[in-house]
């Protein structure tokens, strides 16, 4: 890549897990990067991290940051993203956004690669990463909705507590040590450093992540009905969802139940299905003890299905195992695919803005940059 090819971008909250884990994926995909900006909180600007073999300096984010840039990776709080998001759009940037500020917003494409890309075309500048867990279960239900349909889907989620942050990450390993030690614990994050009690993580499930709503449900499980049903673009699916963190660092776990249209299949015609899935590694054979685990999920971009067997009560009902590192395929690694499909669609293209000032309007016509 010389020079004058590749994209300007910026990376928003670029010292938190999930920045580091997007700039480690830019990285290795060796995604053509003609200028970075990394960008923060007033807390860690000032900070260098090297990227290529070149040694950057977070500066603190603000609006004027944005000028020149044409692709933005925000992954720094829905708050942060509601401010600044915006703001890179108006100055010309494409915001990639991690957050759930602007999921359910009916203009906000809201992107699994391998199931809904074209949804792209349709964007208004930003463009919404969906959850972590939405995004390997859907990434598994794909396949199975284009064979046979779906009618319902039932998961119960075991997630890991790296998806609630750094802090809640340092609380477990503090604690677990202190538990072991037989000295008494202070919980002060989990399950949500904002809510009126805070329980222990270590040797323990903890059947919630994020509030809880007005219906009983937590934001987490509404998150994952809502956006379900938005991805694959069907609000007739029948989707319920209970979300619990376990004291797991890395990898989210999901026991998922499925009813699909028509008549039933084996469990070998499943796997077969889901194994010629985009993004799906299928790890499923009970004589071996065969099938995903957190573990050997970490630091692998892919999506593992295993534990296929066919409801014992309903002739076209599965339940199924699906596993994913949740900073990479549930976050980082799906929000830079999204950069590499706006490039794919023509959406963005090397040297310009996609953003046309006079008329403000997008451009998603293909042109020669």
């Amino acid at each position: 890549m010389t020079e004058h090819t590749g994209y300007n971008v910026a990376v928003v909250g670029a010292t938190g897990a999930v920045g580091q884990q997007m700039l480690k994926t830019l990285e290795e995909k060796d995604f053509p990067v003609r200028s970075l900006k990394l960008l923060s909180s007033p807390r860690s600007a000032g900070k260098e991290i090297v990227f290529k073999g070149k040694t950057y300096t977070v500066e603190e984010a603000a609006p004027e940051q944005f000028e020149g840039m044409q692709i933005a990776l925000f992954s720094a709080g829905g708050s942060i993203s509601k401010k600044l998001a915006p703001e890179a759009v108006k100055r010309g940037a494409i915001v990639i956004d991690n957050t759930s500020a602007f999921r359910m917003d009916e203009n906000v494409p809201l992107v699994v690669p391998e199931v809904n890309e074209e949804d792209l075309k349709g964007h208004n500048g930003i463009i919404a990463n969906p959850n972590c867990s939405t995004i390997q279960m859907v990434v598994a239900l794909e396949p199975i909705k284009k064979a046979l349909g779906l009618k319902k889907v039932i998961v119960s989620t075991y997630q890991a507590v790296s998806g609630a942050g750094l802090d809640a990450i340092e609380e477990m390993r503090e604690q677990s040590k202190d538990v072991l030690e037989g000295k008494e614990i202070d919980p002060k994050v989990l399950p949500v450093s904002g809510d009126k009690k805070h329980y222990q993580i270590a040797f323990n499930a903890v059947p919630q992540i994020d509030l809880f709503e007005e219906n009983g449900y937590t934001f987490e499980e509404m998150k994952m009905i809502n956006e379900t049903k938005k991805i694959m673009h069907d609000d007739a699916l029948e989707v319920a969802a209970t979300c619990v963190r376990l004291p797991v660092e890395t990898g989210h776990s999901e026991s998922v139940y499925i009813e699909t249209d028509g008549e039933g299949k084996s469990v070998k015609e499943i796997q077969a299905i889901l194994s010629e899935g985009a993004g799906i590694t299928l790890q499923d054979d009970p004589s071996t003890q065969t099938y995903p685990l957190a573990t050997t999920s970490v630091g692998l971009p892919d999506v593992f299905v295993g534990r296929i067997r066919k409801d014992l009560d309903k002739n076209n009902a599965y339940h199924m195992w699906i596993v994913s590192d949740n900073l990479l395929k549930g976050a980082a690694y799906n929000s830079v695919q999204i950069a590499e499909s706006l490039i794919k669609l023509g959406i963005v293209k090397e040297g310009q803005s996609s953003y046309n000032r006079r008329s403000k309007v997008w451009r998603n016509e293909r042109t020669i940059g």
